[in-house]
């Protein structure tokens, strides 16, 4: 039972890693759930102490209100609307089926057309999408080392 909960844990991790990147795949909670889950092991659970634990689920809690706050700074900084916004999320949605490229460029593209949905002249359009796509670009960067910090902790626990 031990070894099933070991690998479930490892599953979650990655599909918690992968989901920082994968808009359809749950993120870094889950993540953190595996790390949790991995406590809880008759083979792992004193190599990981509660103070990894709580901390960890503060960073991932902060990272993941960042990650929400992110592409709105980044766009309202630059002085674009709700339309950039959601049209940034929309082109991330719609980039997943893209592939790589289109993970990297929806959101920029979707910023685009949503700020010349508000009335932007194109090189204006061009500085808002690419406050939005730093702003998604800074999110992912940001849950892509935490889920590193969480599996790093991970492996450790299992060496």
């Amino acid at each position: 039972m031990d070894i099933f909960l070991v690998v479930l844990a490892g599953l979650m991790v990655l599909v918690g890693i992968a989901g920082s990147v994968l808009p359809v795949l749950p993120g870094l909670p889950v993540s953190w759930a595996g790390l949790l889950l991995l406590k809880f092991t008759e083979r792992s659970g004193d190599e990981i102490s509660w103070q990894s634990i709580i901390w960890t689920g503060v960073i991932v809690v902060v990272v993941t209100i960042l990650d929400s706050v992110l592409p709105v700074w980044g766009t309202k900084r630059r002085g674009g609307g709700k339309k950039v916004v959601i049209g940034a999320s929309v082109g991330l949605l719609l980039g997943f089926f893209l592939g790589i490229p289109g993970l990297i460029f929806g959101p920029f593209v979707g910023a685009l057309v949503g700020a010349l949905m508000e009335g932007h002249r194109l090189g204006q359009s061009t500085h808002l999408a690419f406050g939005a796509f730093i702003g998604f670009v800074a999110g992912i960067v940001l849950k892509l080392v935490c889920g590193g910090v969480i599996a790093w902790i991970f492996v450790a626990a299992l060496i």
